[in-house]
C-alpha cells in the first residue's frame, strides 16, 4: 500500500508495510493518514518538527489570505484612516485653540474680539509675545498674518491700551511654545486633507467629481459604509439616510418623520436648496453617488461610449465625471407641477358652470333622441 501524503512543506511518497487485507483492516488504513501527519517530521530526512511547524503556519497564513481575499492593493482603508484622523484633529485643533484664547486672553482679551479665527490667532499670539513689546516695527508683520491693513491697525492701537494682566517670561515661553504645536497640527491637517483629495481621486475617481459632493463627504460615506465594495452594494435610499441611523430608529419607534439626509447633507448644492427641496435633490444625489460608487468598485474606469463624446443627457462625460445640472432637478418636479396645475384648474371652476351634454331633441326640435321615447 503507498500512500501520497500533502503536507505544508510538500508531497510525499509512504509505502505501508504488513497490510494484508484493506477490506478487514479498514479503521486501521484510515489512521495511517493522522499517523503520517502526526509524525511526518520523523519520517522524512532533514525536516525537524520547528520546521514542519513553521511550514504549517506558512500555510495557514497563505489559505487565510485566499479565503477572504485578500488584497493589498486595496488602499480604500487608507481613506478611511484619512477621514477618521481629519475628524480628530478638527476636534484636538478647536479645543487646543480655544485653550490657547484663554491662556493668552488674560493679558491681551482685546485680540479675541478682532480676530476670530483660529489659526491666524495662535500665529499672532506667538508673534506679538508680550503687547508692551509691540511697536510701530511691527506692523508689518501684523500685515503679513491677518492679510489686512486696518486689522493690523486695530491690533497695534488695542495693545497700547490693554485692559489685560502682566505676564511672567516664563509663562510666555509656554504659551509661544504650545501655540507652535496648535500652528503645526493646523498646519499638518491641510497636508493631510491633500492627502485625502489625491487618494479619493485614484480610489473613487467617479464618486469624487460629483460636483456638488466634496472628497470628504465621500469618504465620509465609504468609512461609515466600511469600504466601498460595502458602500457599492448599499441602494441609494441606504446612502441617503447613511449616517441618520439614530434618528431614522427614533422615527420608526415614535411613528414619526423618518430623516431625509444624512452624511450627504454636508453637500453645499443640499445646503443651499430651499426646504421643500431639500429632500428630493438629496435623493437625486445619492442615486448618482451609488451609481458612481459601482462604477469604481466594479468597473474600476469608466471610458467613453462608442462614438466618443458624453452619454446623453449630460450625466456622464467621457472621462468618467459626472455633470450636475439645476435642469435636471425639473425632470423630478415635473408630475408635481402638472398635479399643481390640475388642482388650480378645478378650483378655478363654478359649480354649474360645466358643460353638459345636449340631447339630441334640443338640438332639432321635433325630433325625438335615438335613444329616448317619445311623449
Amino acid at each position: 500500500l503507498h500512500v501520497l501524503f500533502e503536507h505544508a512543506a510538500g508531497y510525499a511518497l509512504f509505502a505501508v508495510r504488513e497490510v494484508e487485507e484493506i477490506g478487514l483492516l479498514l479503521p486501521q488504513v484510515r489512521a495511517v493518514p493522522a499517523g503520517i501527519r502526526l509524525h511526518f517530521h520523523a519520517l522524512v530526512k532533514g525536516l525537524s518538527a520547528q520546521s514542519a511547524s513553521k511550514a504549517q503556519l506558512g500555510l495557514g497564513h497563505s489559505y487565510s489570505r485566499a479565503k477572504v481575499k485578500f488584497n493589498v492593493n486595496r488602499v480604500d482603508n487608507m481613506i478611511i484612516q484619512s477621514i477618521s484622523l481629519l475628524d480628530q484633529l478638527d476636534k484636538d485643533i478647536n479645543t487646543f485653540s480655544m485653550r490657547v484664547r484663554e491662556w493668552y486672553g488674560y493679558h491681551f482679551p482685546e485680540l479675541i474680539k478682532i480676530v476670530s479665527e483660529n489659526y491666524t490667532y495662535c500665529r499672532l499670539a506667538k508673534f506679538i509675545g508680550n503687547r508692551k513689546e509691540l511697536s510701530e516695527e511691527s506692523l508689518e508683520g501684523l500685515e503679513e498674518i491677518v492679510m489686512d491693513g486696518a486689522k493690523a491697525q486695530a491690533i497695534l492701537e488695542a495693545s497700547r491700551s490693554s485692559m489685560g494682566m502682566d505676564i511672567s517670561p516664563l509663562d510666555l515661553i509656554n504659551i509661544e511654545s504650545f501655540s507652535s504645536r496648535v500652528i503645526s497640527l493646523s498646519e499638518y491637517r491641510k497636508g493631510l486633507q491633500e492627502y485625502l483629495r489625491s487618494k479619493m481621486s485614484q480610489v473613487a475617481p467617479t464618486v469624487t467629481p460629483v460636483h456638488p459632493l466634496p472628497p470628504q463627504v465621500g469618504a465620509r460615506l465609504i468609512s461609515h459604509a466600511g469600504s466601498l465594495t460595502n458602500l457599492a452594494k448599499y441602494p441609494a435610499s441606504t446612502v441617503q439616510i447613511l449616517g441618520a441611523e439614530k434618528a431614522l430608529f427614533r422615527a420608526l419607534k415614535t411613528r414619526g418623520n423618518t430623516p431625509k439626509y444624512g452624511l450627504i447633507f454636508h453637500s453645499t448644492f443640499i445646503g443651499r436648496a430651499a426646504a421643500k427641496n431639500k429632500g428630493r435633490i438629496s435623493r437625486y444625489l445619492a442615486n448618482k453617488c451609488t451609481i458612481a460608487s459601482r462604477i469604481d468598485c466594479f468597473s474600476g474606469a469608466w471610458g467613453p461610449r462608442r462614438g466618443g463624446g458624453c452619454n446623453p443627457g449630460g450625466r456622464f462625460c467621457h472621462d468618467g465625471n459626472f455633470i450636475f445640472r439645476q435642469q435636471h432637478l425639473t425632470v423630478l418636479t415635473t408630475r408635481r407641477r402638472r398635479r399643481r396645475r390640475r388642482k388650480r384648474r378645478r378650483r378655478r371652476r363654478r359649480p354649474g358652470t360645466q358643460r353638459r351634454r345636449t340631447s339630441a331633441a334640443e338640438l332639432e326640435p321635433g325630433r325625438a333622441p335615438a335613444y329616448g321615447l317619445t311623449d
